[in-house]
């Protein structure tokens, strides 16, 4: 049975032109009543993650910012260096949709039995463009919860948790028995240690400042290192021994610090074993860079040894990987769990107008820890 639909709903979409200009633009576009195995979602709650953000704008100079307003549609125009182009060209002059992730109630949904289970009900959707009033996803991208969920809990219910679990099934699949995770007091991050104290998995927290670690002190967190701390090096290879971790995840990317964890984690088998061969041990040690906080390259100490790799980790890639099956089981921990476990914080909720605000972008463009923002597409202002 077809379900009316709004004629126009807002969207948002970042474009970044040949000649060196990027252009977001929030606009009204037409909608279309779902396929079969479609629903309807007006987006209730949509948050502002590291790699959201990273789409909407690449690589433009955001100081200096041109926004342009007509009725309900706003406009957002910064310029692109010629080198950052060349870096892009495989989006150049092609709109992208923005929004990895978001929950709503489905207000319309398809032919198919699955899409019509889901209608009248909140549901978080995976997929692109969730920085709109109202989405089209396929029935089987929706994650459905009880009644009585917040929006704004379903809302981050993908990349995070998801990210969180598949870490920990990463390291169980690899024979590793232990964590080290960066930017560890960011709201994965404190999933991260909640995962890992309830399913007795030792973690090794790197945080960047003192009240990070105070936070995660506060969470019940048993290991953590202050990466601005003169005594940083020693102290992680203290704290990766007492942990025997021989994984790690890195959410910044660029720089020494990957590099750093690897060499740590090579000392402290060293230490271990008193055993010496200028090859190094032979322990396998890995670290998976899944963010790009800073954008350099990485760094690798060679005093690593022999055995060891580094490599990406993608939240999307993995899933695919591991199949629907196991994909499925993830989900239902996040459904039992999301009041606790995975529940996100939120340091403001947003417009969809004050995205394109540069006095807003200004504070939710800096990624600082702790600091994340929540959109409301559907807020009247």
């Amino acid at each position: 049975m077809k379900t009316e639909v709004p004629n126009k709903a807002l969207q948002l979409n970042s474009l970044i032109t040949a000649g060196g200009e990027l252009v977001v633009s929030l606009q009204p576009v037409i909608m279309r009543s779902p396929d079969d195995d479609e629903v309807l979602v007006r987006v209730d709650a949509a948050p502002l993650n590291p790699s959201d953000i990273g789409l909407l704008f690449g690589p433009a100079d955001m100081s200096k910012v041109d926004v342009e307003e007509a009725g309900s549609a706003v406009t957002l125009r910064a310029p692109v260096a010629p080198a950052a182009v060349q870096a892009v060209k495989g989006r150049l002059d092609s709109p992208q949709l923005v929004g990895h992730e978001g929950a709503g109630v489905v207000v319309a949904a398809g032919r198919s039995e699955k899409a019509q289970a889901l209608l009248g009900k909140l549901v978080s959707v995976a997929g692109s463009g969730l920085y709109a009033q109202y989405q089209l996803a396929k029935a089987s991208n929706c994650i459905a919860f009880p009644e009585g969920t917040k929006a704004e809990d379903a809302a981050s219910a993908f990349v995070n948790p998801l990210t969180a679990l598949g870490m920990v099934q990463t390291m169980k699949r690899e024979g590793h028995t232990a964590i080290v995770h960066t930017a560890a007091a960011s709201n994965l991050g404190q999933m991260l240690n909640k995962i890992c104290q309830k399913d007795g998995i030792p973690l090794a927290n790197v945080v960047r400042n003192e009240s990070q670690v105070e936070l995660l002190k506060s969470l019940g967190a048993r290991y953590i290192c202050d990466s601005s701390r003169p005594t940083f090096a020693p102290e992680l290879t203290e704290m990766i021994a007492a942990t025997g971790a021989t994984i790690a995840f890195d959410a910044i990317g660029g720089g020494k610090l990957a590099g750093q964890i690897l060499l740590a984690m090579e000392n402290a088998i060293q230490q271990k074993s008193g055993a010496y061969s200028r090859y190094g041990s032979n322990v396998h040690k890995q670290a998976y860079i899944y963010g790009g906080l800073s954008p350099g390259p990485i760094e690798i100490d060679r005093g690593v040894g022999m055995a060891w790799g580094a490599g990406g980790w993608l939240l999307f890639s993995y899933l695919e990987k591991i199949g629907a099956e196991e994909t499925n089981k993830l989900r239902k921990r996040v459904v039992a769990e999301i009041g606790t476990t995975f529940k996100s914080s939120y340091a403001e909720s947003i417009s969809l107008r004050d995205m394109l605000r540069p006095e807003v972008i200004a504070k939710y463009y800096r990624r600082s820890t702790g600091e994340k923002y929540l959109v409301v597409p559907n807020a009247a202002r």
